[in-house]
């Protein structure tokens, strides 16, 4: 994490793409800031010091995993989102809790070797140019341009090469098709166990090991040429990666910076009127607590702590409370943020400021068929009002109520984009009430279309 992200800095990239929530935007601040903090600690007191967990109250919709993905998007730490309501399902009850943290891992392994594949790729896209001239342009006595680079060859060969060479780049051989050699991953016993239920994945994950190191088996495939040069470039990126340092790194950047997003925890709240039924969420409850607490799990990478995992936890709470969590739960996550449900003005907001917007996103997909739509404000006003009412009749899904109401609102225009030519189409409030109003008057039909 960079020196210069501190709290506020980190609330201004949220308000790029989530509107209003400042009370949560500061709580992650904070608790993203104070891990940077302990890392400057010095001594055994590092150590001592814990990530204040956080559970964020409010309604579906309102940006809760939005907040957590972008903090860790921002930090480049690794981020799993888990359900919490998936433990309780028919088929997961005494699902081992432990494969949060594997996956978690796996995610980190992931972060690691794309930011190392993203230095090496430059090199690797050149030795993989050389190793696709030798495939177009083979050398005599089917010795590779890399293998004889240190002998003498002719300058008809050579004036030849750097011919092709330009012509690779200038992209005039993309039609033409070489042969490679490519890794064969595939592996019928491993199809047939993933298939399975009750098969341990960490143990599935010990058996593909296994069989990878007894030798990985290749295979040759025609190719076109730009195809070929993709797969020969991830070859090299392979092969001038340090595997090992990538591991270590990732499972320390996994202990230190990870970020585990448990949705739906009120799910699992134990309502004690009805203790009865919810024996199975105490359960997994008592099955999350010593990860959230603190343990060490073990996974093919080796022992991992989650002492300084960053736990986020979010529900709506409609039917229970934060208190109806087992105690020791409650006192694991000693940070509490309520989110607000959203209004017509915030509809409006999330419509048109943030980078990512919806319209914007509309608009740059129907310009790619040549038509461009041009937004109004009444009639960006007149989605936000049709949204928030809608919420307010029906179930209140918070913003993703937007994307039901443009779909529906741009649909035949998305349908015949491609047909009716370059031409610009300014969006309306007009145009908004015509193909929305009959919908939003009905209410049977809203409830079943927007």
């Amino acid at each position: 994490m960079s020196t210069s992200l501190t709290p506020g800095k980190i609330v201004e990239e949220l308000d790029k793409y989530i509107v209003g929530q400042r009370d949560a935007k500061r709580a992650v601040a904070v608790a993203m800031r104070n891990r940077w903090r302990r890392q400057q600690v010095e001594g055994h007191l590092r150590d001592e010091i814990s990530p204040k967990n956080i559970i964020m109250i409010g309604p579906t919709g309102v940006g809760k995993t939005e907040i957590a993905r972008r903090l860790a998007r921002l930090a480049r730490a690794p981020f799993l989102k888990v359900e919490a309501s998936k433990f309780t399902e028919v088929g997961y009850v005494g699902r081992d809790v432990d494969s949060i943290v594997r996956d978690l891992v796996e995610v980190s392994v992931k972060l690691v070797r794309d930011e190392e594949a993203q230095k090496m790729r430059p090199r690797a896209k050149e030795s993989a140019e050389e190793r696709l001239l030798d495939l177009l342009l083979p050398r005599a006595g089917g010795r590779s341009f890399t293998d004889r680079a240190h002998e003498q060859q002719s300058s008809g060969t050579d004036a030849t090469r750097e011919k092709l060479r330009t012509m690779l780049r200038e992209g005039r051989l993309d039609d033409r098709e070489v042969e490679v050699e490519l890794s064969d991953d595939s592996n019928p016993l491993m199809s047939v166990l993933g298939g399975q239920p009750g098969i341990d994945e960490n143990a599935l994950s010990g058996l593909k090991d296994m069989f990878g190191a007894m030798g990985r088996k290749t295979k040759r495939q025609k190719l076109k040429v730009p195809q070929a040069w993709r797969a020969l470039t991830e070859q090299e990126v392979d092969k001038l990666i340090d595997h090992e340092a990538a591991t270590r790194e990732a499972v320390f950047r996994a202990e230190n910076a990870g970020i585990v997003f448990i949705d739906e925890i009120d799910k699992i709240a134990t309502n004690r009127e009805r203790m009865g039924a919810d024996v199975s969420r105490e359960g997994v409850q008592r099955d999350l607590l010593p990860i959230v607490e603190g343990s060490t799990v073990t996974t093919k990478y080796g022992p991992v702590k989650t002492d300084h995992v960053l736990f986020i936890a979010a529900g709506a709470f409609h039917t229970s409370k934060p208190s109806d969590l087992i105690p020791e739960m409650q006192g694991r996550f000693p940070i509490r943020v309520e989110l607000s449900p959203l209004t017509a003005d915030d509809f409006v907001r999330i419509l048109t400021e943030p980078q990512n917007a919806l319209t914007s996103q509309y608009a740059a997909l129907l310009a790619t068929d040549g038509v461009t739509i041009e937004w109004t404000a009444d009639a960006i006003s007149e989605l936000a009002k049709i949204a928030a009412d809608v919420n307010t009749r029906t179930h209140d899904i918070g913003a993703r109520r937007l994307h039901t109401v443009l779909e529906r609102l741009l649909d035949d225009l998305l349908y015949n984009a491609p047909d009716i030519g370059t031409q610009t189409i300014p969006i309306t409030q007009a145009y908004v009430r015509e193909r929305l109003g009959s919908l939003v008057a009905d209410e049977d039909l809203t409830r079943y279309i927007l």
